[in-house]
């Protein structure tokens, strides 16, 4: 059973962080952003789907303001040395106070 919808999962999450998409019933188009990357700034919701979690975290290190994930707690259970392999790339990941 797949776990989400992941094309609409990744549109509304790259809209939210500034990214231009079309997509259709079973396809998306990304366009690209040029000089200046993407804005972020944005949240994904990650629909309790790992790999869209890890998607929008990598985004994040590519974006000039943060990319905030809403729930990256499945990552642990697929990947758990993920956190690990992030900040040996330089990323900060931040948990948010709930």
């Amino acid at each position: 059973v797949k776990e989400s919808d992941r094309i609409d999962a990744m549109a509304r999450g790259l809209e939210a962080n500034g990214v231009r998409i079309e997509e259709g019933p079973d396809f998306m188009v990304v366009h690209g952003m040029g000089p200046g990357g993407v804005p972020g700034g944005g949240t994904a919701r990650a629909r309790l789907d790992h790999r869209i979690a890890m998607s929008f975290l990598v985004l994040g290190m590519a974006a000039e303001r943060a990319v905030s994930v809403d729930d990256a707690s499945p990552i642990a259970t697929s990947f758990p040395g993920f956190e690990a392999l992030m900040a040996g790339l330089g990323a900060r990941l931040e948990r948010a106070n709930r």
